[in-house]
C-alpha cells in the first residue's frame, strides 16, 4: 500500500527515516479504538452522501474481520506499517479493494490519532479507577479492623506523638481518595471528540459531528478544530495525575521500607512482594516497594518531558506530538502496574503490633502535659514553654518524662495537681484527639467507615 501522504513525494524514504518515524511499536495498542473510530466515521460519510449504503457496509464489514484479525493475534504487520492507522486502512484495503480508501474522506490521521487515543483512554482510565478504589477498600478495611494498634506517629522522621496504625493507614488513603477524584475529572476534560476537525480547518463533507460523537460515546465534539487537533492538555494531565499517584504511592513505599526494617520492625512483608540477596542469605528486601519508588522518578520525568515537548510548538498539529504516547502510555502502564503492588504490599504485610507499642516513649506525650495545663486555663504558649521546660529536666536526670514526680512538675508550675499523672498514658492520648480527622479509635473508624462507603457507592456507579 502506498503511504498515506506519499503523492507530492517522487524519492524514496531513507531506511533510518523509516524507522525513525515508525511508531507502530507504542500506538499499536490502540488497534480497537482505531477501528471503532474508522466504524464510525464511515456510518457518518454514508450518511451524508459521501459514500453510498452499499460501501459504508462493505467498509464496515471489512473493518471487522480486520478487529478479528487483531483480537486473534492473526494480524499480519507489514513493511510501510508505519502507524496503527497505517496498518488498520491498508488491511482494510487488502480486504475490501480500492473502497477501503474511502473511509479515510475528508479525515485527517491529525484529527484520527487524536480521536483514537481519546478513546483509548477512556477504557484506561476506568481500569485505572477500579485499581484505585480496590486499593482505598482494602486499606479502610484494614484499619477499622486494626484499629487498636497504637504506634508512634513522626515528623521530620522524629517520634512526635502517638496516633493509630490505622490513622497512618487511611493518611495514605486520603491521598488516594483525591487521586481517584482527579482521574475521574480528567477523563471527562477528555472526553470531547476531535474527529471532524480534519487537518486542522475542519470537515468539508457536511458530516453530523454531533452524531458521529453520541455515536462514539463522547459528550460533544471539539468546539475549534485547531484546538482539536492541537490538544495535547489530557494527554500531560493524566501523565500528571499519574505522577503525583506515584508520587503518594512512592511515599507509601518509603513510610514501610523504614518500617519494615530489623531496627523499626513495625510490619513484616510477605514473601510474594519480597526478594533476596546474591551474596547474603539472610536478607529480605522490601524490592517491591523500592521499585514503587524508583519507578516514580521516571513517571515523573515523563510530564517534564511533555511540557518541554510542547511549550515551544507552533499552533496546530505538529509530528512534535508523536511522542506524547510513548510517554503517556508508560506513565499509565507504571500506574498500573503499581496499584496492584501496593495493594498486594499492604494486603499481605504483618503489623508487629508489640514493637509499635514498644517504640512509644514518654516525650512524646509532651504536647498532652502543655494541655493539661491549658485545660486549667494558662495560655498555650506559656504551656508549651513549661513542658519543654519538663522534658529538659527529665533529659538532664537521663529519665523518662513519665519518671518525673508531682513535686517536680510543681515546681514548673504550681496548677499541677495529682490528676497530672493521668497523662502519662498513650491510649488516652489518642483518645483525646476525637476531633474529626483525628487519631482516636471513634474518629478512625469513622473515616474508614466513610472511605469504604465511598468505595462501594464509587464501584457501583462505575
Amino acid at each position: 500500500m502506498a503511504k498515506l501522504w506519499g503523492g507530492r513525494f517522487t524519492g524514496k524514504t531513507d531506511p533510518v527515516m523509516e524507522r525513525f518515524n515508525n511508531s507502530l511499536n507504542v500506538d499499536r495498542v490502540m488497534w480497537n479504538a482505531d477501528i471503532d473510530g474508522s466504524v464510525a466515521y464511515s456510518t457518518a460519510l454514508e450518511a451524508a452522501g459521501v459514500i453510498s449504503a452499499a460501501e459504508g457496509s462493505s467498509i464496515r464489514e471489512g473493518l471487522e474481520k480486520v478487529r478479528s484479525e487483531w483480537a486473534s493475534g492473526t494480524f499480519v504487520e507489514k513493511d510501510g506499517d508505519e502507524d496503527i492507522h497505517t496498518a488498520n486502512e491498508r488491511r482494510l484495503t487488502e480486504l475490501i479493494g480500492p473502497t477501503g480508501g474511502k473511509v479515510h474522506t475528508g479525515r485527517s490521521r491529525n484529527d484520527q490519532v487524536v480521536t483514537d487515543l481519546r478513546l483509548h483512554l477512556r477504557g484506561t482510565c476506568a481500569r485505572l479507577g477500579e485499581l484505585l478504589r480496590s486499593l482505598i477498600l482494602v486499606c479502610a478495611k484494614r484499619a477499622a479492623a486494626e484499629v487498636d494498634i497504637l504506634m508512634p506517629g513522626y515528623t521530620h522522621l522524629q517520634s512526635a506523638q502517638p496516633i493509630r496504625w490505622g490513622h497512618w493507614m487511611l493518611a495514605h488513603a486520603s491521598s488516594w481518595k483525591r487521586d481517584h477524584e482527579r482521574l475521574e475529572q480528567a477523563a471527562a476534560r477528555l472526553n470531547q471528540m476531535p474527529l471532524g476537525s480534519g487537518a486542522l480547518a475542519g470537515n468539508p463533507f457536511g458530516i453530523d459531528r454531533e452524531s458521529l460523537a453520541s455515536s462514539l460515546g463522547f459528550s460533544a465534539p471539539c468546539s475549534n478544530s485547531i484546538d482539536g487537533v492541537t490538544d495535547r492538555d489530557f494527554v500531560i494531565e493524566l501523565t500528571f495525575w499519574a505522577s503525583l499517584l506515584m508520587t503518594h504511592l512512592s511515599k507509601l513505599g518509603e513510610d514501610l521500607i523504614v518500617y519494615g526494617t530489623q531496627e523499626f520492625g513495625f510490619v513484616k512483608f510477605a514473601d510474594a512482594y519480597s526478594t533476596g540477596s546474591s551474596l547474603m542469605p539472610q536478607k529480605k528486601n522490601p524490592d517491591a516497594l523500592e521499585l514503587l519508588r524508583g519507578k516514580s522518578g521516571r513517571v515523573v520525568g515523563h510530564t517534564v518531558a511533555l511540557l518541554t515537548m510542547m511549550k515551544g510548538l507552533p499552533t496546530a498539529y505538529n509530528k512534535d506530538m508523536q511522542e506524547d504516547k510513548a510517554a503517556l502510555f508508560d506513565a499509565l502502564d507504571t500506574a498500573e502496574a503499581a496499584l496492584q503492588i501496593a495493594q498486594g504490599v499492604l494486603a499481605t504485610l504483618t503489623p508487629n503490633a508489640e514493637r509499635m507499642k514498644a517504640a512509644l516513649n514518654s516525650f512524646m506525650l509532651a504536647t498532652d502535659l502543655s494541655e493539661y495545663l491549658v485545660r486549667k486555663g494558662v495560655p498555650f504558649r506559656q504551656t508549651h514553654h513549661i513542658a519543654g521546660q519538663a522534658v529538659t529536666l527529665a533529659e538532664s536526670r537521663g529519665c523518662a518524662l513519665t519518671d518525673l514526680t508531682l513535686a517536680d512538675l510543681q515546681s514548673l508550675h504550681e496548677l499541677f495537681a495529682p490528676d497530672v499523672m493521668a497523662v502519662w498514658d498513650f491510649e488516652a492520648a489518642v483518645e483525646r484527639r476525637d476531633a474529626t480527622g483525628g487519631t482516636s479509635k471513634r474518629s478512625v473508624l469513622e473515616q474508614a467507615a466513610k472511605l469504604e462507603a465511598w468505595a462501594n457507592a464509587a464501584t457501583a456507579g462505575s
